[in-house]
């Protein structure tokens, strides 16, 4: 029952984070107005606006005028459902509803980075805000998360930096400093080398996957690094609770 309730929760704010990822991009306000169709901007109903069900009964379709819904609704809301229930399965009830958040700010902020090359700072603020107020209930202690942030933020920003001055151009974007500065805040500074090691074999193997079917990237195309640190991190935050349990 305390897993499918971390399901059911997780699925709900899924479905609140998916029309931010698909509406804040676009400009569209994510405060105001009821939930409309993109298609017809017909007003939508409680009954289809239940996450992941609504999605399945009506076969990814608005059922007045047949435009398709965006796939990334019941993705994001699957995705913070799993996220919730590995949570609960890890730890108990507060250090789960810590971690739970944790990862569904983290899985909003790759989609978007993903998508659009974008970690809104509004976000990364929030995730940041999540993992101090998880210090009160899980480790690690103040100070290791201390160190992480401040190291985390520094570290990327330096290479930044430094690329920008050696290059001429952007090698990483704004909000990569901040987002991992946000995860040494959650996770420690213990961890964050893991996060950055897996976080580039991820790319690695992206880039590998790519050649294989036939479409090599060349040297100055970009990668959103904030995706893999996101997709990195959570998993990192699992297996530290798991060592310290």
């Amino acid at each position: 029952m305390w897993v499918t309730a971390f399901g059911v929760l997780g699925a709900v704010i899924g479905s609140f984070l998916a029309t931010i990822a698909i509406r804040w991009p676009q400009g569209r306000s994510v405060k105001y107005g009821r939930s409309a169709c993109d298609g017809c901007n017909r007003t939508l109903r409680g009954s289809e606006l239940v996450p992941l069900l609504s999605w399945l009964v009506a076969r990814g379709r608005c059922r007045t005028c047949g435009a398709r819904i965006d796939p990334l609704h019941p993705l994001i809301e699957a995705g913070c459902a799993a996220v919730g229930m590995i949570a609960a399965l890890v730890a108990p009830a507060p250090v789960a509803l810590a971690g739970a958040a944790f990862g569904w700010l983290l899985l909003v902020l790759a989609v978007m980075d993903a998508r659009d090359f974008w970690l809104p700072d509004p976000l990364v603020a929030a995730l940041a805000l999540v993992a101090i107020a998880g210090a009160g209930v899980a480790p690690p202690g103040w100070v290791e998360r201390a160190i992480g942030g401040a190291g985390g933020f520094a570290l990327l920003w330096a290479i930044a930096t430094f690329y920008r001055r050696w290059r001429g151009r952007e090698g990483l974007g704004g909000g990569d400093p901040k987002l991992f500065g946000a995860i040494g805040l959650a996770l420690g500074w213990r961890m964050l080398p893991a996060v950055l090691l897996v976080a580039g074999l991820i790319g690695l193997g992206w880039v590998a996957f790519q050649r294989l079917r036939g479409r090599a990237m060349a040297a100055d195309d970009a990668l959103p690094l904030g995706t893999l640190l996101a997709i990195a991190a959570y998993p990192a935050w699992l297996l530290m609770i798991g060592l310290r349990a």
